[in-house]
């Protein structure tokens, strides 16, 4: 019908072209437009009722509703550029096209079917997401999330390599071409890669998570708030981000303390030295007896003592080491607070003060000029 027409376009001026089309060939064409829009107009529609489908069947499964619903909202695009497929398809269908037109719509609609079937692979990454996270007793929060981006940028790229050969580009050549290209750049790029290779040597290790407390000696000290390919974002404790790459954090000693399981309380303090050995052995017997019974302070497993430690210039020191059950930071100030106002209450109590740096200058007289 198409055909009739273009050869009847050529072979006659406008008018007796407009005069030879028949009622039944403008009725063809019209009812085509309309087939092919109506995916068109109604694609958000279709991709609306397609979701809600996939919707029943994963809720049917008794799938996580707010990885579902996630999902959801990543299907909505692919599923409404079904539409577009739809439409193309019914161009190419319905209409008696030339083999060159028709060839070409052919492969516009196939990489958009691709498009469309990795999309929704890459779409229903949160639900492997998901199921991952229930392996993290196995694999760290870190190694799944490197494994998902990993899947991720290979959906993409088997997707973009299946449009290329729907259009006749061979993928093996630019393969070829792109390892050439890598060793080339691997070559500038020593740096790189070494980062990309500690910073899975510390994921595996498992030295810290996201969310962290670590300090990394002569670098930086805050919570880590991501671990990227080449380097990992620490934020101080002033929010200020730091990046550090992860060679940094393989070479250098990490310390993490929020996987400690207590925290130390260690100072020390100076009596006079006219306290009596009665004395001090009171004041560290009662500050010994108020770590003991105090459920703050850890007492099994940890090394505790209150010991007289030192004769200094000006005192006698008096070294109090022990550790409390809590490793939050504000609480671990109020229960050290306590302590001390406690030990000034001891000191004072038995009698004695606190020493301070202090110099007695002793001066003898000449007993021969006195005379």
């Amino acid at each position: 019908m198409i055909e009739n027409i273009k050869n009847s376009f050529n072979q006659q001026d406008i008018t007796s072209f407009i005069q030879s089309i028949s009622v039944e060939q403008v009725a063809f064409v019209c009812a085509g437009i309309i087939l092919t829009l109506i995916p068109l107009i109604f694609r958000k529609k279709i991709a609306t009722f397609i979701n809600n489908k996939v919707q029943f069947f994963l809720n049917k499964f008794k799938v996580d509703a707010r990885s579902v619903n996630k999902m959801s909202l990543s299907l909505q695009s692919p599923l409404e550029l079904l539409g577009v497929f739809l439409a193309l398809s019914i161009l190419i269908n319905y209409f008696n096209l030339d083999s060159e037109t028709s060839t070409f719509f052919s492969k516009v609609q196939n990489s958009i079917g691709v498009v469309i079937v990795f999309w929704i692979f890459h779409a229903s990454i949160d639900l492997l997401s998901k199921k991952l996270k229930q392996w993290q007793r196995v694999f760290t929060k870190e190694m799944i999330d490197w494994v998902l981006k990993a899947v991720r940028v290979l959906i993409i790229f088997l997707a973009f390599a299946s449009v290329l050969e729907l259009w006749g580009i061979k993928v093996a050549p630019i393969l070829a071409g792109l390892g050439l290209f890598g060793v080339a750049v691997a070559l500038g790029a020593q740096d790189l890669f070494k980062n990309i290779i500690a910073g899975i040597l510390v994921i595996a290790e498992k030295r810290f998570e996201h969310g962290d407390w670590i300090k990394i000696d002569g670098v930086v000290e805050g919570n880590v708030s991501n671990i990227g390919f080449r380097s990992t974002k620490v934020t101080r404790f002033d929010k200020a981000p730091v990046y550090v790459p992860n060679t940094k954090l393989s070479d250098n000693a990490v310390t993490n303390f929020s996987k400690m399981s207590h925290r130390q309380v260690k100072f020390t303090i100076g009596l006079l030295y006219s306290t009596t050995t009665e004395q001090l052995k009171q004041v560290c017997n009662e500050i010994n007896d108020y770590i003991a019974k105090n459920e703050d302070f850890a007492n099994e497993e940890v090394t505790t003592f209150v010991k007289v430690v030192a004769f200094n210039a000006s005192s006698i020191d008096i070294q109090i080491y022990a550790f409390t059950n809590t490793t939050v930071w504000t609480e671990w100030l109020l229960i050290r607070e306590d302590l001390q106002c406690k030990i000034k209450e001891i000191v004072e109590k038995s009698g004695t003060g606190f020493a301070f740096p202090s110099t007695s200058l002793y001066i003898e007289a000449d007993e021969t000029k006195n005379a």
